[in-house]
């Protein structure tokens, strides 16, 4: 949990069971349904294109429309069987699955962030570092970047070349909250 002066010495991880079936049989009925369906509104319109072709062109044997339409009426008809294979797949083939996702609620206590805990780092530390370091310590081990700037009284450009010296050594982390930054020390 997430407070104005830093993070609680509590925390927690939530986890919920759920579950649920899916359902493959129903879903391959309807995509085969949705199949016939779209082959016989294919079926009629293409029927109808011909009539109106047969009824209305003058010139002949009409061997390019009735080429491109022969063309496209495979085509469609490729993409039925398609859609009609895989929903016979998900009746016959398919088994339902059950989808479970869980959430457990666990509460763990964290050690309390001190100096001592963290001496031999200190120790290794230059002096500008290390001062940013012990306020963060001070601060339960969760600053503000801004908090950082106004305790030390350095530069926001100093803290932040700091604070990228400390990420870098793995001994903090940074979060985006809004306009500036967490520090938080990495356990």
């Amino acid at each position: 949990m997430f407070t104005e002066t830093g993070y609680t010495a509590t925390l927690i991880k939530r986890f919920i069971v759920t579950s649920y079936n899916m359902k493959n049989k129903p879903l391959g009925a309807l995509v085969v349904l949705m199949a016939v369906v779209l082959g016989f509104i294919m079926r009629s319109y293409d029927a109808s294109l011909k009539n109106s072709i047969t009824n209305q062109c003058i010139q002949g044997t009409h061997d390019l429309m009735t080429a491109s339409m022969n063309f496209q009426a495979n085509v469609i008809v490729s993409i039925l069987i398609i859609l009609a294979a895989v929903g016979l797949y998900l009746i016959f083939f398919s088994r339902e699955e059950k989808i479970v996702t869980r959430t457990v609620k666990e509460q763990v206590n964290a050690k309390k962030v001190t100096k001592e805990n963290y001496r031999k780092i200190i120790n290794g530390l230059n002096p500008d570092e290390k001062s940013v370091f012990e306020k963060i310590i001070e601060s339960e081990g969760t600053a503000f970047q801004s908090d950082l700037v106004d305790k030390t009284g350095f530069h926001k450009v100093k803290i932040t070349r700091i604070l990228d010296k400390l990420e870098g050594k793995g001994l903090i982390e940074r979060k985006r909250r809004g306009m500036t930054n967490v520090v938080i020390l990495k356990k």
